[in-house]
């Protein structure tokens, strides 16, 4: 395998969680609902996935662990935001800290254990093609499912009635609710999906991405994951450009680590972060007028009783 090649696969594996996160977060948010605790989701999903593939003996129980995991954690978000109508930027903070600290709690009698390498895709005559082969046609079933909610996303939100409705909700929900659209049980169903793509993403750290469970493993990637939707300006496939931006850069600074370049560890350690401030920086500033956002994104919805 040559440095190019190697380079490439990692950086696939560093981005497929970023992609999944976000693309759960982007059809949240195109239903008007902003919820920043992806990265306590993340972290209870990578806990329970691995506690699961560890105690089932079954990688596929831990990733439906994991997405189930951060499915129930963003219920407790849906009842606050949409239940009781509390502030989605308090709740999404405090889910964050829940998640965290739940994610300790439960992963804490699993440190030190390893789990076996998921199996790859393997293609006779495909895969062993140069350079190309391995990152195309050898990537594990996470990757390319990755690939399909982004266009299945793309497809959905803006081929289908469904997709329509949901981004009207996201745009008024008042006008919405006042032509009959199911505004909550629409807001609801997008934050269970964008609880259970949180989930899997986190699933996917621990058992493809490490292959063990420590604490604060998510390291900021969900807080990336946000960055992406306003980056990708609530579409898809930038989205999906944008995950493996942020993944090379994070790859990036690993190699740049090992080759023992003369800066801080710690600048270096930076780097995915300071890209994604300067990509936020640069969209900001090529339209300053729109960034695309949902109109009532972050506005709660009390419906007329």
């Amino acid at each position: 395998m040559t440095l190019a090649e190697a380079v490439l696969l990692t950086v696939i594996t560093a981005s497929t969680p970023l992609l999944i996160a976000a693309i759960g977060e982007l059809l949240a948010e195109r239903a008007g609902v902003l919820n920043l605790g992806v990265e306590g989701m993340m972290a209870v999903g990578a806990a329970c996935a691995f506690a699961a593939a560890v105690s089932l003996d079954s990688t596929l129980g831990g990733f439906v662990a994991g997405a189930g995991a951060g499915m129930a954690l963003s219920l407790v978000f849906a009842f606050a935001v949409l239940g009781v109508a509390a502030n989605q930027v308090a709740s999404g903070l405090a889910l964050t800290i829940l998640g965290l600290g739940l994610s300790g709690v439960i992963g804490a009698p699993f440190v030190g254990a390893r789990r076996d390498p998921i199996a790859h895709l393997s293609l006779p005559g495909l895969t062993d093609l140069p350079f190309i082969g391995r990152p195309l046609f050898g990537q594990d079933p996470i990757v390319y499912l990755s690939f399909a909610l982004a266009a299945a996303m793309a497809w959905f939100l803006f081929r289908t009635r469904g997709g329509l409705t949901l981004r009207a909700i996201g745009e008024d929900h008042a006008s919405a609710h006042a032509l009959g659209l199911p505004v909550l049980k629409a807001r609801f169903l997008a934050i269970l999906f964008g609880g259970a793509c949180a989930g899997l993403a986190g699933a996917y750290l621990s058992l493809v991405y490490t292959r063990f469970w420590s604490p604060g493993m998510t390291g900021g990637r969900g807080w990336i994951a946000l960055a992406l939707v306003v980056f990708a300006a609530w579409r898809p496939g930038r989205a999906l450009a944008g995950a493996y931006l942020f993944g090379l850069a994070t790859v990036l600074q690993l190699h740049a680590q090992a080759g023992a370049i003369r800066l801080p560890s710690q600048l270096l350690s930076a780097m995915p972060y300071l890209v994604t401030i300067l990509a936020l920086v640069i969209l900001a500033a090529r339209d300053r007028r729109s960034t695309g956002a949902p109109a009532s994104l972050g506005i709660p919805f009390v419906p007329d009783r």
